[in-house]
């Protein structure tokens, strides 16, 4: 039946089919391969403007009671990952489940021993659409302790000492590790939050992460997740420079800038941590000064007259430049000089630009 809905399904007939579909579902809790089947439709109609009449028929909490109550691995799995889709799609869908009740659910999927990956996968991906853009839902993750769970996770989940980093992205437990990256992203961001106080805790780990591994797959989460923690709160800025952090941030610059002239993948890297050494140092410039004993303004001038590099990215440098000389006479001069050297490079290559402003 699952199978004749899927190939016959016309825009006119998606409500016809959802009300079919969900009865499916409540007829068939001995079949799981049947359910997952079902439930493998319902949210491929979901994704064309139907979620909130599958609210308005109950279906929304059927699911959700579903992913609690089955016996049945995979029928868990699929309901989880439909009830994110939802949610991700229609923001009354996730007014309704933006509970503490569904928090606590998820913590326990979280916690079980029996959980595989990929049902802690789907759990996680449920609380990162439940706390986006969503401030409710920050306030829950924060008071359910469903954040502090995450952020073990993002401790002990990867080991770099046991993963062959070539092959992360097919691996589930990285696949895991950067879902809880992401889900942290959220979690601070839009609007900011209190959860950035509380995330900074795990900023030793991240900063060890970092001087072990340059991998774009390490790099890239971890910076997104400490850029968006860092951004706009002197308490953490403080915190993440007093244990060395902005210092490890300059040195894998400095890492990156030497292979980026063999790799493009190294120098587009090091843009992504410039935006990060950025989010420390916006709003306190004065904390620039720690950069200065690695030459960092003389390394993303470097950076900077690359030409391969997006306008954007060229932005992301000048205003990085920026806070790190804002208070700082010598970088200030080591800034014009640099840029002038640049300027001669471009103009003996015959590139200089005609309207330099």
């Amino acid at each position: 039946e699952t199978a004749i809905i899927t190939k016959k399904t016309q825009p006119r007939n998606m409500k016809t089919d959802l009300n079919l579909l969900l009865e499916c579902l409540k007829y068939q809790m001995d079949c799981p391969l049947s359910q997952k089947e079902a439930l493998i439709t319902i949210y491929s109609i979901c994704q064309q403007n139907t979620s909130e009449y599958f609210r308005e028929i109950g279906g929304l909490m059927f699911i959700n009671d579903l992913a609690k109550s089955s016996t049945h691995c995979i029928v868990k799995e699929a309901a989880l990952f439909t009830l994110g889709i939802i949610i991700e799609s229609n923001v009354y869908c996730q007014q309704t489940l933006c509970t503490s009740a569904l928090f606590e659910d998820l913590i326990l999927f979280l916690i079980k021993k029996d959980s595989g990956v990929n049902l802690k996968r789907m759990s996680v991906y449920v609380i990162l659409v439940l706390v986006s853009n969503n401030k409710n839902g920050q306030t829950h993750v924060r008071d359910t302790g469903c954040i502090s769970l995450l952020l073990q996770l993002f401790r002990t989940t990867l080991s770099t000492s046991e993963k062959n980093l070539s092959a992360e992205n097919t691996d589930p437990c990285y696949q895991l590790w950067s879902s809880v990256c992401s889900t942290l992203c959220a979690c601070v961001n839009n609007p900011q939050n209190d959860n950035q106080n509380i995330c900074c805790s795990v900023f030793p780990y991240a900063k060890e992460w970092l001087e072990s591994c340059t991998e774009p797959e390490i790099v890239r989460p971890i910076c997104s997740f400490l850029g968006l923690t860092l951004a706009n709160n002197s308490y953490v800025q403080k915190y993440f420079v007093s244990i060395g952090g902005l210092d490890t941030l300059a040195k894998v610059l400095l890492e990156l800038m030497h292979d980026s002239c063999l790799s493009n993948s190294s120098m587009k890297l090091a843009v992504v941590v410039t935006k990060t050494l950025d989010a420390c140092i916006a709003n306190n410039s004065a904390m620039g000064v720690v950069l200065a004993k690695y030459h960092t303004v003389s390394e993303l001038l470097k950076l900077l007259s690359n030409e391969t590099l997006s306008t954007g990215e060229k932005i992301s440098i000048i205003l990085t430049i920026g806070h790190c000389t804002e208070v700082c006479e010598k970088w200030k001069f080591i800034c014009t000089s640099g840029f002038s050297h640049v300027c001669l490079e471009k103009q003996e290559k015959g590139l200089m630009f005609r309207n330099p402003s």
